[in-house]
């Protein structure tokens, strides 16, 4: 069993929601040998330096999120993908402490295999932005001024997918139009949504 990290002690201890869950899922991971490590405030296990699987808690639910989860076989059929744009990671969520304690052996199975995904160096095949839809405001502005059509593409694929992402979130045509105004200067900066 890996030992604890005191790094990650204080969120174990801060009393919130789902502790007693949190302590088993912490102990199956560990018993996996995983390193313990707190990463974007929450504990994240990892093999050798890359992240196996993460901890974290929603209001009706908390989970086990693992980061390359679309790799997984899922005999069980309990992996979950949030959204549809989510490529690679995948949760296993839980509402109760049983629920936990009844998939134990499961879980350690999804975390060994996951393991082996990062032993033989598997890699998940991320769509290419030619594959996702441009909502047709945007598409629109890219053909109209070649200057944002040069700078969009001169993003890095991850700025490129957030902008797409978040223009086609917008149900009516009249937000994405307004979304995209909103960032066209930014674009044209070269910087991503969150810059």
């Amino acid at each position: 069993m890996s030992k604890t990290n005191p790094k990650v002690e204080w969120y174990f201890a801060k009393g919130k929601k789902w502790q007693e869950e949190f302590v088993a899922l912490r102990t199956i991971a560990l018993g996996c040998g995983l390193d313990e490590e707190l990463k974007w405030g929450h504990p994240c296990y990892m093999l050798n330096g890359s992240n196996v699987v993460l901890m974290h808690g929603f209001k009706d639910y908390c989970a086990y999120l693992f980061f390359k989860g679309a790799l997984l076989k899922d005999p069980k059929g309990i992996l979950v993908q949030q959204t549809a744009n989510v490529q690679a990671a995948r949760q296993v969520r839980f509402t109760s402490l049983s629920e936990i304690i009844k998939l134990k052996a499961t879980l350690k199975a999804y975390i060994k295999e996951a393991m082996q995904v990062e032993k033989k160096g598997l890699k998940v095949e991320y769509k290419k932005i030619k594959d996702f839809k441009i909502p047709e405001e945007f598409q629109t502005k890219l053909e109209e001024s070649p200057a944002l059509k040069k700078a969009f593409y001169a993003l890095t694929p991850g700025r490129q997918r957030g902008y797409i992402f978040y223009f086609s979130q917008a149900k009516q045509s009249q937000t994405r139009e307004a979304r995209v105004e909103k960032y066209m200067e930014q674009i044209l900066k070269g910087k991503g949504l969150d810059d």
